[in-house]
């Protein structure tokens, strides 16, 4: 058992080596010592089917560990019946996708808390979910709720566990940039600061689901209003750091899935995690 690193969507590494379809991606990611992918759709499913499964392919030939980030329009917490249950049929393609990926995590932002108070938000998000798992086919694939980092967003840690408790069909999807960027900064100082997020996911929803948890790393940018936008790891004025969290799965023999979503040199930023991790487990 091991822990898993690899890039949210295609690098600029990838195209400057000549990747020109995601079809490349999982063969140049094996090639440089990755063996993760999250496949981005934030703005909705591009890929057809066919091309769906023969990435999937090519991710299981080069041993790559594949995710899938749906679409940012998923709206669990709106309050228009009509748009959330749009945002099911979105989950459904997003599972369906997710499967020909041969993924077996789909990512879902939580929703909107801007307009009405967090319980009604919370309430509103757990209806949409509950419907979902009796509309879909989930084909055993986990529905990842992802930690948000603008205040007016659901997805503070606490309200991710508890939509998780509906079902173990939900697992958290912890965004420890978000997670800093949400509190303006200097939250994650060192790994017993990590190791609270996976301590309260153990406690919550139980040990396997903590130590197999799938992570969005990259350091962001925020306001007084939370995330602003995602930085590289050559941009030290925002945090979060990185070794502390490594320094922490390797301690704790942790096995998460880590995402970087750098700006850019995400496939470059999840290497250098990569390979702190292979030097402290030496």
């Amino acid at each position: 058992m091991k822990a898993y690193f690899g890039p949210g969507g295609n690098s600029e590494a990838f195209k400057l080596a000549g990747g020109k379809s995601t079809l490349d991606a999982p063969a140049w990611l094996s090639k440089i010592g990755l063996d993760a992918y999250e496949y981005e759709a934030g703005n909705g499913i591009a890929s057809s089917p066919a091309m769906l499964a023969a990435i999937g392919r090519e991710a299981e030939l080069n041993s790559i560990k594949m995710s899938f980030h749906t679409p940012y329009f998923i709206s669990l917490s709106g309050v228009d019946p009509e748009k959330r249950l749009k945002s099911i049929k979105y989950i459904s393609d997003s599972l369906e996708a997710a499967r020909l990926l041969g993924a077996k995590t789909i990512v879902v932002h939580t929703g909107s808390a801007s307009k009405i108070t967090r319980r009604e938000a919370m309430a509103l998000a757990a209806d949409t979910l509950i419907k979902t798992l009796e509309s879909v086919d989930t084909y055993g694939i986990k529905i990842g709720l992802e930690t948000m980092g603008k205040q007016n967003q659901l997805g503070t840690l606490e309200e991710v566990l508890e939509l998780c408790k509906i079902d173990s069909a939900f697992v958290p999807v912890v965004d420890f940039g978000h997670m800093n960027a949400r509190e303006c900064g200097g939250v994650f100082k060192n790994a017993d600061d990590y190791m609270r997020v996976f301590d309260a996911i153990d406690k919550e929803l139980g040990a396997e689901v903590a130590s197999n948890l799938h992570c969005h790393f990259s350091r962001i940018e925020w306001t007084a209003a939370g995330e602003k936008k995602h930085l590289t790891f050559a941009d030290t004025v925002y945090g979060p750091d990185h070794e502390p969290l490594i320094e922490a799965i390797v301690k704790n023999s942790l096995t998460p899935t880590i995402i970087s979503e750098s700006a850019g040199t995400q496939s470059d930023d999840a290497l250098t995690m990569k390979k702190y991790y292979e030097e402290l487990r030496k």
